[in-house]
């Protein structure tokens, strides 16, 4: 099994690449993002440096990256922000550019970063292309219908309660509802519950979890309609009034959507490393010198034989 916490990690990545955080692979042939021309109307250019093309979906993914709007959202070209995120993305074009022309694209160390970097986007966009291709409408539906069934629907109760602090002023309060006297009245008049006194003692819809066990007993052995006698809680004594009874509706498919393809993405994931995992060859070696490790930059550039 893959641990947890590994799980999110991989879950993390693929939510920042799928921002377009990641940096660009870039070979001898591969142009910078933006050079190739789509096709009028595909993609808009939003702003063209020494030739190269930024477009707007550029924007719109560096923008999703840095937090600004959310993924799916939607940018106008006249928001500060936008105008932000194109600055910036256009003076990081120009200096990638620059190093171009400086030739440090070929340094040993600006080829070990791009070779890191197409690592991480190559895994990614093999998750994306597994996830889309697994997590569809149909599969959803069938995780939802799934989890409908198993689910109980709750029986909720709606009523109104009057706490006092002595079994003989609960049974007065008894005797005055039986002889016609209004519940909510008498509960704005003598409850000590200070949060639903002066709405006549109302506790609104709760089911046997919302509330103390003692209190959900009596709830749900009242019919509907009717006052309970006197009981106690570590709160005092209670009169409690049935209003309503009924049966909570389930979560649409909607308010489940977002958690469903959570599971299955986290699914498709484990499933797909662990498969690989058991098809490769993989050795973890120690270091010669057991010791901490320090990131202090890149290595020189006689490493590059190992």
């Amino acid at each position: 099994m893959i641990s947890h916490l590994r799980l999110l990690g991989l879950f993390a990545v693929l939510s920042l690449a799928a921002c377009g955080s990641e940096p660009v692979i870039e070979d001898e042939d591969v142009p910078l993002p933006g050079d190739t021309v789509l096709a009028e109307g595909e993609d808009a250019v939003a702003a063209e440096v020494n030739g190269t093309l930024i477009r707007h979906s550029d924007v719109l993914r560096e923008a999703v990256a840095q937090g600004v709007i959310a993924q799916g959202a939607t940018l106008a070209t006249n928001d500060p922000s936008y105008r932000r995120v194109l600055d910036e993305l256009v003076d990081q074009r120009l200096l990638a550019l620059e190093a171009r022309r400086r030739g440090l694209r070929d340094t040993p160390q600006a080829r070990r970063r791009i070779a890191m970097a197409e690592e991480r986007i190559l895994g990614n966009v093999l998750l994306e292309t597994v996830i889309s291709d697994s997590i569809t409408d149909e599969t959803v539906q069938r995780v939802f219908e799934e989890q409908s069934e198993l689910a109980q629907p709750a029986t909720e109760v709606r009523a109104r309660h009057i706490l006092v602090a002595s079994r003989e002023e609960a049974d007065e309060l008894k005797r005055l509802v039986d002889e016609g006297a209004d519940f909510a009245e008498l509960a704005v008049r003598y409850s000590l519950d200070t949060a639903t006194r002066l709405e006549g003692g109302d506790l609104g819809y709760f089911t046997r979890r919302g509330v103390l066990p003692a209190f959900a007993d009596v709830a749900f052995s009242t019919q509907a309609g009717t006052v309970s006698d006197p009981f106690q809680t570590e709160s005092g004594w209670h009169l409690l009034k049935v209003e309503n009874l009924r049966t909570a509706s389930g979560r649409t498919l909607e308010e489940m959507r977002p958690g469903i393809v959570r599971f299955l993405t986290f699914q498709e994931i484990e499933n797909l490393i662990t498969r690989l995992e058991e098809e490769a060859e993989i050795r973890r070696r120690e270091p010669v010198e057991p010791g901490v490790l320090r990131a202090d930059g890149d290595e020189d550039e006689a490493s590059d034989g190992e």
